[in-house]
């Protein structure tokens, strides 16, 4: 469903882009309105041109080894103790035997929830550790769109722009890298 969700809002965003871009067309074709500038960028270069972004980075990773080594910690637990579950089942009494296959069982109930928890929380804290570099880059962005007029800026990742025409945009990559320096 989280994947329908990511597809459904990536499409819905190159939609979104396509009428922004047809709106600007239009009214651009009117003879009395003067002509929009439109400036395009790569919105994971500039965010990955940051000085920031590798010690954010670092940080991620950091977290990610820790429950890296966490989930590995449990699954030998769990491997452990079905391995001695195997070695004695045929000498198991039958309520010891059924006790053991509970326990395998909630173990593996509770590493599952725990590598379902631990994904959704290096995600919450990649989305915490990178909201600031974004709202930064957002604000360079509005910065230069003011100064150079800019009706409005395209972001050219995931091929939502396969072409631009460079008489109706500006490739600003250079300029918001320099700006973010």
């Amino acid at each position: 469903m989280r994947r329908f969700n990511r597809i459904t809002k990536r499409y819905m965003k190159k939609v979104l882009l396509l009428i922004f871009t047809c709106l600007a067309l239009s009214v651009q074709a009117q003879d009395n309105v003067p002509s929009l500038k439109i400036g395009f960028l790569s919105y994971d270069s500039a965010l990955k041109a940051m000085p920031d972004y590798v010690q954010t980075q670092q940080k991620l990773a950091t977290l990610r080894t820790e429950y890296d080594k966490e989930l590995k910690r449990v699954e030998d637990e769990f491997n452990r103790k079905y391995e001695e579950f195997l070695d004695g089942q045929k000498d198991f009494p039958k309520t010891i035997l059924y006790k053991r296959q509970t326990e395998l069982k909630e173990l593996m109930e509770r590493n599952v929830t725990f590598k379902a928890n631990s994904r959704r929380e290096l995600a919450e804290a990649e989305r915490t550790a990178m909201a600031p570099l974004r709202q930064t880059l957002n604000a360079t962005l509005a910065e230069i769109a003011k100064e150079r007029g800019f009706a409005l800026i395209l972001n050219t990742d995931a091929d939502a722009c396969p072409y631009i025409d460079p008489a109706m945009g500006e490739d600003i990559n250079q300029l918001v890298h320099d700006a973010l320096q």
